[in-house]
């Protein structure tokens, strides 16, 4: 079974789509389309924008969707995928590709998203941190006895987890966890603690668009970053997407499931198409891993 999944924040690189907009009518088209949804011209700063600029919520989400679904939307007609997922943002993009939301609707509704998460990135400081060479357990751990404040955040593949949380409290759970053993415990320069309680602000807003947004039956199953399991009923694909902000990514899970439910080949669709391709190494070394 063909597998499409899709990259998240952090996909961003300067320069991105560019090649897509100079060499295919259709993509120019897309691209012009989504600068006259979003009353800006999101592609000018994806061509030339620099990499501070990028790294904005505001900017990165949008940027990072519309490259994965230009690329999907320049496949129609070739290989289709039997199944899908999306690691964090990367879920909307996959929504697109099984068919469960238009590509307008989806970037709409990421913009609403990406500025939701900027207010409460703002209201609420906070900042993450990539723990690699630790089993789950361990870091699960520590985050509980250090408190609420920090948490598993992105499940990225065997040995790589990611935690989120207050500053003070991810400083702390760094400096535990190099004591503990981990290979690398390295904070990462985010906007804010993604997947953690403190975007809780964010969840209303971004409930109100997803219920005012159309979703249709996925025509393939969409494994969801909140339970990892395969979904088609829109409305809890829509429940999934709101806990979504501040629930862990469980991206290790989604692999495992995806091969164990007959996932052969595997497409990153977006991104520079080596990240994604790199946690499925790590769950299935002989698994098929391609870009798009």
């Amino acid at each position: 079974m063909i597998a499409y999944v899709f990259p998240g924040q952090a996909a961003q690189f300067p320069g991105m789509g560019k090649d897509l907009y100079e060499s295919s009518s259709t993509a120019k088209e897309i691209f012009e389309a989504a600068n006259d949804l979003l009353g800006y011209r999101l592609s000018d700063v994806m061509f030339n924008g620099t990499e501070e600029e990028l790294k904005e919520t505001r900017i990165t989400q949008p940027a990072v969707y519309l490259h994965s679904v230009v690329k999907h939307l320049l496949t129609n007609g070739g290989t289709q995928p039997e199944m899908v997922a999306g690691h964090s943002l990367g879920e909307f993009s996959a929504l697109v590709a099984a068919g469960a939301l238009d590509w307008k609707d989806g970037l709409l509704l990421v913009q609403k998203r990406a500025e939701a998460m900027q207010a409460a990135c703002e209201a609420n400081p906070g900042t993450m941190a990539a723990i690699v060479g630790l089993e789950d357990e361990v870091v699960e751990k520590i985050c509980a006895l250090i408190g609420p404040e920090v948490v598993p955040a992105n499940y990225n593949c065997p040995g790589q987890l990611v935690i989120s949380g207050s500053l003070s409290g991810i400083e702390k759970a760094v400096e535990q966890l190099k004591e503990a053993g981990a290979k690398r415990a390295i904070i990462l320069k985010v906007g804010g603690a993604f997947h953690s309680p403190l975007m809780k602000p964010a969840q209303e807003s971004l409930k109100i668009a997803i219920e005012a947004t159309n979703f249709s039956a996925p025509h393939c199953p969409i494994y969801q970053n909140v339970t990892a399991m395969p979904v088609t009923d829109p409305e809890l694909i829509k429940a999934n997407l709101m806990e979504q902000l501040t629930a862990p990514v469980r991206w290790t899970q989604i692999m495992h499931n995806m091969i164990q439910d007959g996932a052969s080949e595997f497409f990153e669709v977006g991104g520079n198409g080596k990240v994604i391709r790199g946690f499925i190494k790590r769950v299935d070394r002989k698994m098929p891993a391609e870009a798009l």
